[in-house]
C-alpha cells in the first residue's frame, strides 16, 4: 500500500469517530493497542474486541467526550504512519483539557493491524481528579 494510502486509512479510522462499519473495513481483528502507562487504561489490549470492552469500555463512563484531533499525519515509507495531535476530553465532572498526543499506526495488508499511543497522561489525570 503506498505511503499516502496509508496516511488516508488513518485518516478515515480517526474522521469516523468509532463508527463500527469504517472500523470494520479499517482494523485488523488481532490489532495490537498500546496505551501508554499512566493515561486511563494504560497497557496493550490485544484484539478488535478487547479493544472495544477492556479500554473503551471502562473509559466511557468517566467521560462526556473524549476524541482525538489529529494535526499532522507522516509516514516512514515501512507500513507505519505518525499522527500528532491533541485529545480534547470533557470528564462527566464537567472539566476539560488539551492533551497532547502521538500515535504510531503500523499498517499491515491493507488494515490498521497496529497502535503505539504516548500522550501527556498527567494533564488528562489532573481533568479526571480536580
Amino acid at each position: 500500500m503506498p505511503n499516502s494510502a496509508n496516511i488516508t486509512l488513518v485518516r478515515r479510522f480517526h474522521e469516523s469517530r468509532m463508527a463500527p462499519e469504517v472500523i470494520a473495513e479499517t482494523v485488523a481483528s488481532d490489532i495490537v493497542w498500546d496505551i501508554t502507562p499512566g493515561f486511563p487504561g494504560g497497557g496493550v489490549y490485544q484484539g478488535w474486541d478487547s479493544v472495544a470492552r477492556d479500554f473503551f469500555g471502562p473509559m466511557r463512563p468517566n467521560f462526556e467526550a473524549l476524541g482525538s484531533v489529529p494535526e499532522q499525519y507522516f509516514t516512514d515509507g515501512d507500513g507505519h504512519v505518525f499522527v500528532l495531535g491533541q485529545y480534547h476530553p470533557e470528564t462527566k465532572a464537567g472539566n476539560k483539557a488539551d492533551v497532547r498526543f502521538i500515535h504510531l499506526w503500523t499498517i499491515r495488508d491493507g488494515k490498521i493491524a497496529g497502535l503505539v499511543q504516548a500522550a501527556d497522561s498527567h494533564v488528562l489525570q489532573q481533568a479526571l481528579n480536580s
